[in-house]
Parts: C-alpha cells; sequence; structure tokens
C-alpha cells in the first residue's frame, strides 16, 4: 500500500513497506530520487533502525544475550501502519511484536511522519519508549538521490557543499565495521567534489561532522539541499557507475572493529528514558526555479 503527498512543488510517494518513501518529483514531474534498479540497488530511501550499519557477526547482546540482527535494523523490511494521511501529509506506525522482540527484545513505538511545506519534504521519525527502562536504540535516513540530478551538468560536475569546512578524517571500513585507520578527507574546505572512484573502497563515513546541513548539485544549476538537525554522523555511498548518491544523516554507526561490548554502549547508541520519545528528523528541499 502507497500514500501520495502532493503540493505545487513536489509530489512525493510512500510505501507502507518499510515507511519508505519511493518516489520524489519537482513540479514538472522530474524524477530525484532512485528508481531501485534491482541491477544496482533495490533500495530508495530505507529508514534504519534500531541500528545504523552493521554488528560485529550481525549480533547485539543485550542483558546477557545474543540477538541476531542482520544489517540496518528490521525497520526497513517491516510493514508500518498507516495511522493519518492527507494531501501534503502521512503518519506510519510500527509497534514491537513477536518477531521484532526476537531481534531487539525491547517494546517501541516508530512513528514515521512525512510533511509536505512548500518545496520542502520534510521527515520526522518518532521513536517511543514505553517499557519502564530506558531503551537503546540508533536510526538513520538513506535518501538515493539521483546522481545526476534532472537539471543539466555532468555527473563528475556534481559536487556536495557543506554547511561548514569538514576537516576531519574520514574512517576507513573494513568487512562493513568500522576500522581502526582512516584517511584524509577528500572534502576540500567545505567542498566535496564528487566522482565514482570516491566509493571504490565503499561508503564515506564521518564520525565528527562539524554540519548539518549540505547542498547537492551542480554549482550555478538548481540543486537539494538536505538539513539534519541533531544527527551527528553522515555516510555517503553509491556503487560506481549507478545513478544514485545516498546522502545519509545517521545517530549511529556500525560496530568498530573489535567491539565486544553490550549493545547500548555501542558508539553512537541513543538511550530513550521510560516513557519518552525521541525525534530524529531531516529534510530535502528542492531549490525554486528561475525565470
Amino acid at each position: 500500500m502507497t500514500v501520495t503527498l502532493s503540493n505545487a512543488h513536489l509530489k512525493a510517494q510512500i510505501s507502507s513497506r518499510g515507511a519508505e518513501l519511493i518516489r520524489l518529483c519537482d513540479e514538472e514531474g522530474r524524477e530525484l530520487l532512485w528508481d531501485g534498479d534491482p541491477a544496482f540497488w533495490t533500495g530508495r530511501s530505507p529508514l534504519l533502525f534500531p541500528i545504523v550499519g552493521r554488528l560485529r557477526d550481525d549480533q547485539a547482546l543485550i542483558d546477557g544475550r545474543v540477538y541476531p540482527m542482520k544489517q540496518h535494523g528490521f525497520a526497513r523490511l517491516s510493514t508500518f501502519e498507516i495511522v493519518d494521511a492527507s494531501l501534503e501529509f502521512c503518519r506510519l506506525r510500527l509497534k514491537a511484536d513477536d518477531k521484532t522482540r526476537e531481534q531487539f527484545p525491547f517494546d517501541f513505538r516508530l512513528d514515521m511522519t512525512y510533511r509536505l511545506e512548500g518545496g520542502r519534504l520534510i521527515f520526522l521519525a518518532s521513536v517511543t519508549n514505553p517499557e519502564s527502562r530506558p531503551i537503546p536504540v540508533s536510526f538513520g535516513f538513506h535518501p538515493a538521490l539521483r546522481w545526476p540530478l534532472p537539471y543539466g551538468g555532468e555527473r563528475n560536475a556534481h559536487e556536495i557543499l557543506f554547511e561548514t569546512a569538514e576537516p576531519a578524517s574520514l574512517h576507513m571500513l573494513s568487512d562493513g565495521l568500522i576500522g581502526p585507520a582512516s584517511r584524509p578527507t577528500p572534502v576540500k574546505g567545505d567542498r566535496l567534489p564528487l566522482r565514482d572512484d570516491l566509493f571504490d573502497d565503499g561508503a564515506l563515513v564521518w564520525s565528527t561532522l562539524a554540519s548539518r546541513r549540505v547542498r547537492y548539485g551542480v554549482p550555478g544549476r538548481r540543486s537539494l539541499t538536505l538539513s539534519f538537525p541533531g544527527m551527528p554522523h553522515l555516510g555517503l555511498w553509491t556503487k560506481p557507475g549507478a545513478g544514485y548518491l545516498c546522502i545519509e544523516p545517521w545517530q549511529g554507526h556500525a560496530d568498530p572493529v573489535g567491539f565486544e561490548g553490550p549493545f547500548k554502549d555501542k558508539p553512537g547508541i541513543v538511550m530513550i528514558p521510560p516513557g519518552e520519545i525521541r525525534d530524529f528528523t531531516m529534510d530535502i528541499e528542492i531549490d525554486t526555479p528561475t525565470s
């Protein structure tokens, strides 16, 4: 089942499977989101919960017991209930059940809200803890945007413009985990020129990030701006030659190599106190057309 939102600037389609955004179009119907071509990757904009990235041996140690959980968690493969929908707004919900407790032995409610405001699509994920104990979670957004965008300019003319300079080094990945080695940032001040060979060794991962906003596109042409207040980590990923770039704001990331501690002590985990709600937000805004 899907929900369609639209206004004069954007049209968005959301699936109940994973509460995933599966289409995003501008005012002329030009596609901004990857189409899920299985020749490269079937995802479009999955939600990462209750983990981001991989766990060591795909297992979480919780209260002395080992629980299996695959990369990026189970929300992206779960069926959400559509609890509210209108022309420019929808809310979908996932609750803990016997299947989720086999991987994550906590009660929770995950409400995913999408809202159009002018040329902006707002994502709001709200995790409620109904338990009498804190629950540990991570959350991530994973939108795959067209590369190149449909506004002209060569693939290699695209760039990421960060909100501020990003001098911190990047993590090297080792079998999907955060390795002990790092590499110098490819960001030149606040700009990252995009090219396929940046991703020869997998995703670019920032665990130290100054910016909470990035602009994506070709300088001088229409572009997209992603804002992610409160999300301290970032991943950029594609498969070389594929027609998408994933810009992924995260709270949390993969296990570091050698991490053997309990899930609650995993780097990037946040604890939600009993009876409280933790929000995770992002929005994608399209430039208004110029005359």
